[in-house]
C-alpha cells in the first residue's frame, strides 16, 4: 500500500491509501522521490475553478458539453511533476534495472506502475540531481511556448509573469538569442529573474508597461510577447506591448470569463495574433519532428548541460503530511512560494 494525495473538495487536501496492483510483464513499479506542485493547473483543482470539475469534455468533438463533471471530487492523485526510482520490474523488462531513476507524470502518490517503455524513454540523465526531474513536464510546457513563439535571433521578447513557467521561458528565450524583457508585479520574482541572467525587468505596478516596452524597442514594440500568468489583464497588456503584426503566445490557464481583455483596442488596430500554447500538442508545422517526449527530453538535456538554472526556483520542500500547507501557501502567499515540492522519501523534507 502507498500514500496518495486527495483533493476532497475546494481547499481540502488529505492523504489517502492505495493498494499496490500486481505488475505486468512489461511494466515497472517506481517509488516516488519528489513530486512537484503546479501553481497553475493544480491550483485550479485546489480552488475548484477547473472546468473539468463543472463540465464534461467530449473527446470526439473536442468540446465542453452539458452533463456531469468530467472529474468530480474527490480527485485522487492529481499531479504531473514526478521523479522516482525503480523498485520492481516485470519479467519482460529485462533492460530496466532496480534503482534506476525515472521522471514522468504519475500524480502525487508514493508508488506507481508505469510501462517499461515509458521508463526506458524517461531515464534521468546521469549526474542530474533527482529533484530536477520534477521540471520535465513544466519545463516542456515552457519549451512548447518557445516553439510557438517562433523567436528569431536578436528579437525582443517580453515575458509576462515570472512564476516557474515564466522564469523557465525567460531563460529559454535568452538561449534562443532574444533580448528578453521580463514583466511581473512582484519584486521578489523580478529579482530572481535578474539572478538568472535576465537584465531588463519591469514591475507592472510602476507605470504603463506597453509604453515602456515601446521605448525600449525604439518605438516598435516587442517582436513576441509570451503571457505566462493566466490573467486576462496581463494578456491584454501583452497585446498592447507587441509590434504591429506580431504575436502573443498565451501559456496561462485562464479561469472564468475574460474580464479586462479589450479586443477592440491594440489587438484589433495592430493586427496582433494570439496563439494558444498547450502541452496537449505542438504546432502543426512541427508535429512531424516534435512531440511531448522530445520536449521533455530536450529540457532534461538542457538541465544536464547546466544551460537552464532551476535550483533557485525551488522554495519549499515538505513531506506528504504537509502537502495541504504547501497548497495553502501557493494559493495565498505567491510572494513567498515559487516551486513547492512534496518529498515522499525522507530527503530534504523540510520547508
Amino acid at each position: 500500500m502507498g500514500r496518495v494525495l486527495v483533493f476532497e473538495s475546494p481547499g481540502v487536501v488529505t492523504l489517502g491509501v492505495e493498494q499496490d496492483r500486481p505488475l505486468g510483464d512489461s511494466e515497472v513499479r517506481v517509488r516516488t522521490l519528489f513530486s512537484g506542485i503546479s501553481a497553475g493547473t493544480e491550483l485550479t483543482a485546489y480552488r475548484g475553478t477547473n472546468p473539468y470539475l463543472h463540465k464534461r469534455w467530449d473527446d470526439q468533438q473536442r468540446l465542453f458539453v452539458p452533463g456531469a463533471a468530467h472529474f468530480p471530487y474527490p480527485l485522487v492523485g492529481w499531479g504531473y511533476e514526478e521523479v522516482g526510482e525503480v523498485i520492481e520490474v516485470g519479467g519482460a523488462a529485462t533492460d530496466i534495472a532496480i534503482g534506476q531513476r525515472v521522471y514522468g507524470a504519475w500524480g502525487h502518490r508514493q508508488t506507481a506502475v508505469i510501462s517499461a517503455a515509458h521508463a526506458r524513454s524517461h531515464l534521468l540523465p546521469p549526474g542530474v540531481d533527482p529533484i530536477f526531474g520534477i521540471f520535465a513536464r513544466i519545463g516542456a510546457i515552457a519549451l512548447n511556448g518557445i516553439l510557438d513563439a517562433q523567436i528569431n535571433l536578436g528579437e525582443a521578447v517580453a515575458v509576462f509573469g515570472l512564476g516557474v513557467v515564466g522564469q523557465i521561458v525567460a531563460q529559454l528565450a535568452r538561449l534562443s538569442g532574444a533580448d528578453v524583457i521580463a514583466v511581473d508585479l512582484r519584486e521578489s520574482r523580478l529579482d530572481l529573474a535578474r539572478q538568472l541572467g535576465i537584465e531588463t525587468v519591469l514591475n507592472a505596478a510602476d507605470g504603463d508597461v506597453a509604453q515602456t516596452i515601446k521605448q525600449l524597442t525604439h518605438g516598435r514594440g516587442a517582436d513576441v510577447c509570451i503571457e505566462a500568468t493566466g490573467s486576462t489583464a496581463a494578456l491584454h497588456e501583452a497585446s498592447r506591448s507587441c509590434a504591429y503584426g506580431s504575436r502573443v503566445v498565451a501559456l496561462g490557464f485562464f479561469q472564468g470569463e475574460a474580464r479586462g481583455l479589450w479586443l477592440g483596442e491594440e489587438f484589433h488596430h495592430n493586427r496582433i495574433a494570439i496563439v494558444c500554447s498547450q502541452i496537449g500538442g505542438v504546432a502543426p508545422a512541427l508535429s512531424q519532428r516534435w512531440d511531448r517526449l522530445r520536449l521533455e527530453t530536450t529540457l532534461m538535456r538542457l538541465i544536464a548541460q547546466d544551460r537552464v538554472q532551476l535550483r533557485s526556483l525551488i522554495t519549499h520542500v515538505a513531506p506528504p503530511e504537509r502537502a495541504g500547507e504547501l497548497f495553502a501557501a501557493l494559493d495565498s502567499q505567491p510572494d513567498a512560494v515559487m516551486q513547492a515540492v512534496i518529498a515522499f522519501g525522507d530527503e530534504r523534507a523540510a520547508t
